[in-house]
């Protein structure tokens, strides 16, 4: 048995589906069209995470996902978006969605983020860190966001190139996390600047260098296999 999962979506024939689909592999499934419904489920029974369509009616899944940052134990949320729609995915990320999968989508890649998502909340591995935070500390590091630079435990700084200091950012904001390469892309994106999974690929290799890690055997990112990267320490802050 894999838990409860709260689907929400206002497509009855989606909720069937998921609904049958996730329970064929273990799941007890819950189903809500709208936040209303959303509320009364969570009112009754705290699911271990929930699937939310961000094209609801009335309150849409982005004012949802604020308001389950208020409460007090929320659960892990993975995100449903149209296909190319890049700035609901980075909003979504940024307001605590856990993950997400643009549609149309394979079922059994679902089943799959679901239950990576389950684990790591059953860790109590470290949430977002505030993002006003200058100084944060992982591990033996020290990281000033202000002036983009690492310090060691012996004090020295070690510069970070844009893109590494972009992506260092994105993983101590959502430590214990896979982040995929596409969620990377979008988070790591910036302005006239072309990112691809291998330039996402290549900032992992100099960030790793820079951290002393190895892709062989990782410290603190490490390679999550067909998923994508996740940055593996307590975020804290300085």
């Amino acid at each position: 048995m894999n838990g409860l999962c709260l689907v929400v979506d206002d497509d009855a024939e989606i909720r069937t589906s998921l609904t049958t689909y996730l329970q064929g592999f273990g799941w007890r499934v819950n189903a809500a069209a709208d936040g209303r419904a959303m509320r009364q489920a969570l009112a009754l029974q705290r699911p271990d995470v929930i699937v939310l369509d961000l094209m609801l009616p009335g309150e849409d899944g982005l004012a949802l996902l604020r308001w389950l940052q208020t409460q007090a134990d929320a659960p892990p949320v993975l995100m449903l978006t149209a296909r190319g729609d890049t700035l609901s995915r980075v909003v979504g990320l940024e307001l605590g969605a856990d993950d997400y999968l643009a549609k149309p989508f394979e079922p059994r890649e679902l089943v799959a983020r679901l239950q990576a998502l389950v684990r790591r909340a059953a860790k109590g591995q470290g949430g977002p860190v505030d993002d006003d935070t200058r100084l944060l500390r992982f591990g033996r590091w020290r990281f000033d966001r202000m002036t983009r630079q690492l310090v060691n435990a012996e004090d020295v700084g070690i510069a970070l190139s844009a893109a590494e200091f972009r992506l260092l950012a994105a993983f101590v904001q959502r430590p214990g996390r896979v982040l995929s390469r596409e969620q990377l892309i979008d988070l790591t994106r910036a302005p006239g600047v072309e990112v691809n999974d291998r330039s996402v690929d290549l900032a992992v290799s100099r960030l790793r260098a820079k951290l002393g890690d190895t892709a062989r055997e990782p410290a603190l990112i490490r390679t999550v296999r067909g998923e994508g990267y996740l940055f593996d320490a307590e975020v804290t802050p300085c």
